[in-house]
């Protein structure tokens, strides 16, 4: 076991203190779950149409300064209506990082639509704006106020910006290239609840926006997502699609298009309800573990502890190091080592089009993305540790 495997098993064991086993990311109830989801199972009403869901979605609302939130069963259910509610269709194609988890590659499959991988920038592991605005300058045209891929002869409909381990991306920047190309911008904030850029709490940038609210993030509602947009009319459609497009009536089923059985049973809205109460909290702990990876990591010529870009504040929802190049021969063995003594840690996603069903996907020059691959390694990140 190498010098620097043995510092990081030493200082994240410390951290953990009694435990033998430390996690990546553990859930905390230690609010008012148990209260709220005893007090949804005894009013009966504990599907889609429990007050719960209501009081979620208000309780969304007001954390993120969204005008509209709408609870869906999972992160990629609410990413999927948001792309179908922005427009994009069968055989467009859609912008997104190949540094991504593969929720994002799959909504867009889900409407039949075609993924076109591009790259990030290692400030933010988002995309790099700048770089996307040279490659388009150079793939597409513009007919009729349409993006085409010269090369496809495809529409580009829309970019979806991933929020990685809750790091926001370079709005700003992004903003400006989808509007020289017309495209439409759903953000897939699923990592980065209780994240800002600039002072805007993500999902509010885009048309649309996706967050999850799985085991393993920030908060949980065991299995959860969220639609957020700030448009009423699109809010009235999600709402409606994922209600399987039901038309209300006392007693009759009519359904006025194909729709999709998406929405948050209210068992699982109790559950968010309290969680995020407590929210605040987690995301000081989280940042105060963050502070504390810095002073414990910051010595290091082999790697770097990845902080926020200056322009956000995040929730680091997952804390990463990033391997300095020449020293990419170090993360197995830190991934076996730590892994073996109890601290789990994990590599960066495999990029989506090193996967067999998204092989053939349009694609740019993937350099940062490729090196990334490489290099990068979550470490433990639960807010416990951060106390």
């Amino acid at each position: 076991m190498n010098k620097i495997t043995k510092y990081i098993i030493k200082n994240v064991a410390q951290l953990g203190r009694t435990v033998n086993f430390i996690p990546l990311h553990a859930p905390i109830f230690e609010g008012n779950e148990i209260e709220y989801v005893t007090d949804c199972i005894k009013s009966n009403f504990v599907s889609s149409v429990g007050e719960y869901v209501n009081k979620f979605e208000k309780a969304i609302c007001k954390y993120t300064g969204a005008k509209y939130a709408i609870l869906t069963v999972n992160g990629t259910a609410a990413l999927h209506v948001s792309l179908l509610l922005a427009g994009v269709g069968e055989n467009d194609e859609v912008l997104m990082p190949a540094l991504t988890f593969i929720a994002t590659a799959n909504a867009v499959s889900y409407i039949k639509a075609i993924p076109h991988f591009i790259d990030v920038e290692e400030k933010s592991l988002g995309i790099d704006a700048d770089k996307l605005d040279e490659y388009l300058h150079t793939i597409t045209l513009i007919e009729n106020g349409v993006c085409i891929n010269k090369n496809t002869k495809r529409k580009i409909k829309a970019i979806v910006p991933m929020h990685t381990f809750g790091h926001p991306v370079d709005m700003d920047k992004l903003k400006k290239v989808a509007e020289k190309y017309n495209l439409e911008i759903v953000e897939d904030a699923a990592e980065s609840l209780g994240s800002f850029y600039k002072g805007v709490h993500t999902g509010n940038i885009g048309k649309l926006a996706a967050i999850s609210f799985n085991g393993n993030k920030i908060i949980t509602t065991g299995g959860g997502g969220c639609i957020l947009t700030n448009d009423e009319e699109l809010a009235k459609k999600a709402k409606h699609i994922t209600t399987t497009a039901k038309v209300p009536h006392p007693w009759e089923y009519e359904h006025d298009m194909i729709g999709y059985n998406y929405r948050m049973p209210a068992l699982n809205a109790a559950l968010g309800l309290a969680q995020i109460e407590k929210l605040s909290e987690f995301i000081e702990k989280k940042r105060r573990l963050a502070k504390k990876y810095k002073e414990i990591f910051d010595d290091f010529k082999e790697f770097t502890f990845f902080t926020e870009p200056d322009y956000a504040k995040s929730n680091y929802w997952l804390n990463a190091i990033v391997l300095n190049k020449g020293y990419e021969h170090l993360r197995d063995e830190i991934l076996k080592e730590t892994n073996e003594n109890g601290i789990m840690t994990r590599p960066v996603w495999k990029l989506i089009h090193h996967l067999k069903m998204f092989k053939n996907c349009p694609r740019m020059d993937l350099s940062v993305s490729e090196s990334l691959e490489k290099r990068v390694i979550n470490i433990p990140s639960s807010a416990y540790l951060g106390e």
